[in-house]
């Protein structure tokens, strides 16, 4: 059995698409820090996206554990064109586009950006990678990235998975046995 338990990275304050733009974590919230340290397991190695968010966030909540390289696969979204721009900017320049990479995701992408698909691969196949040689993970990353495995694990689609809260500073612990994906705890806010 394979475990990795997924921690949402700390909260940026962003109004804006935030996907590949390397922005800092508040990490103040000390308290909520602790509180998600201690539900990790100790024995478990630890790797991160490698955006500073999520590599900050793998260094407060995980300060014991082995650390791996940071993990370019586990990025956010890539939202190309829309990244930094308000939600209601981007529906103003691709209405069009901008309500089918929500209501129909899959193959659609921002412009210069990855589609779900692209992003759901991208994610699955460094996790992969990581399970052949580790047993329990604790991966930091982000919303997306978290997402396209809550998919993975519940057998959905992506339009009804990004139904599926996943807060900062949240555990999701996903567990792989006999190939076969499940969710055990999705967006547990300790």
């Amino acid at each position: 059995m394979k475990s990795v338990y997924w921690v949402r990275h700390g909260p940026t304050h962003a109004k804006a698409f935030t996907g590949w733009r390397d922005i800092p974590a508040d990490l103040s919230d000390t308290a909520a820090i602790a509180r998600v340290a201690s539900w990790l397991p100790q024995d478990a190695v630890c790797v991160s996206s490698d955006l500073i968010r999520a590599r900050d966030t793998a260094s407060a909540v995980a300060p014991s554990q082995t650390r791996l390289a940071d993990e370019f696969g586990l990025r956010e979204f890539d939202f190309g064109e829309w990244d930094g721009q308000h939600w209601s900017d981007v529906a103003a320049s691709h209405p069009d586009l901008s309500r089918a990479y929500w209501e129909t995701p899959g193959d659609v992408a921002a412009p210069g950006g990855e589609s779900w698909n692209q992003s759901a691969a991208r994610v699955s196949a460094a996790i992969d990678t990581l399970l052949d040689t580790h047993d329990t993970i604790i991966a930091v990353a982000h919303f997306g990235a978290i997402l396209t495995q809550v998919q993975r694990a519940l057998d959905v689609s992506a339009h009804t998975v990004l139904a599926q809260k996943i807060d900062n500073l949240s555990l999701t612990h996903l567990v792989r046995e006999n190939g076969a994906w499940r969710a055990q705890v999705i967006n547990q806010v300790p």
